[in-house]
């Protein structure tokens, strides 16, 4: 009697764990999320961020704004922690590429050079033969014809050598003609089609609210940014576009940054992904 008493109280405790596993939400693990930030937040802050992130943005090339890169030669701290990875460079704007093209350089010059410096740097980080190198596009709405040569000329530059292209863009809707809105993930998708070129991963940003939630470490599904079939959405950024993102102003911080409550000086971006290594970058 001592020994079916005690195999039926192991029988029900697994059974109610079963139960329990299979009512509990969703993890990280179904929905894993990262972040990422123009520097480099330090070797003794991974495993403070690994806590609730999967993956890390990682820059091959300056960030926006910055004339060094705090990136450079962290890949191995990274996988020491487990992290996945977003692989991006940064992308020429309007103003620099029409400035290069009275100079002298053709957008799609300058685009597939630009694109060589981001093969090379992924090289000497050690990201193996198709990881997804992103192109940081900051610029919403419709490429003009200078925008669109030079981001063109990029992905394929990438898709050419032993690495897979992929585009950081906006999926903000903004108007394009009478009572017609398209984002720029969208215009992309045309351009591609049109000219029969490789296939574009992207990396969307969108981080109005909704579809966004703010600053929370518990993501909207990635199928409710707008834009189908991407790889990672970046819902909330730092600082916060006050404009669009009234609806959950108060999941931000007073300064309008988002941070991990475990270091508060270090300011962040969100992504959620269908991976914990959306570049396959391990």
């Amino acid at each position: 009697m001592l020994t079916i008493s005690r195999d039926l109280s192991i029988l029900l405790l697994l059974t109610a764990a079963a139960a329990a596993q299979q009512s509990a939400p969703p993890t990280q693990a179904l929905q894993p999320i990262g972040f990422d930030s123009n520097n480099y937040p330090g070797d003794a802050a991974l495993p403070i961020l690994r806590r609730h992130f999967a993956f890390a943005g990682y820059w091959l090339t300056n960030p926006p704004g910055e004339h060094t890169d705090s990136w450079v030669g962290k890949r191995d701290a990274l996988l020491q922690n487990n992290f996945g990875f977003l692989v991006l460079a940064n992308g020429k704007t309007d103003a620099e590429i029409s400035r290069a093209k009275r100079a002298g350089t053709p957008p799609a010059t300058l685009g597939a050079s630009d694109a060589a410096k981001a093969i090379t740097a992924a090289q000497r980080e050690h990201f193996p033969a198709h990881t997804i190198l992103f192109l940081d596009q900051e610029e919403g709405g419709r490429l003009n014809d200078n925008q669109s040569t030079y981001l063109l000329a990029w992905t394929e530059a990438v898709a050419h050598a032993n690495y897979l292209p992929g585009v950081y863009a906006s999926g903000q809707p903004v108007d394009d003609a009478p009572g017609k809105t398209i984002t720029t993930i969208q215009n992309i998708r045309e351009l591609v089609a049109a000219q029969h070129l490789h296939e574009i991963a992207f990396w969307v940003y969108q981080d109005a609210c909704p579809p966004a939630n703010g600053c929370t470490f518990t993501p909207p599904p990635i199928t409710a940014s707008g834009t189908p079939d991407v790889i990672a959405w970046q819902y909330a950024q730092s600082p916060r576009r006050k404009e669009i993102t009234a609806a959950c102003a108060k999941t931000y911080a007073p300064d309008n940054n988002c941070y991990d409550p475990n270091l508060p000086n270090f300011t962040l971006d969100l992504s959620v992904a269908t991976t914990t290594d959306p570049s396959h970058g391990r």
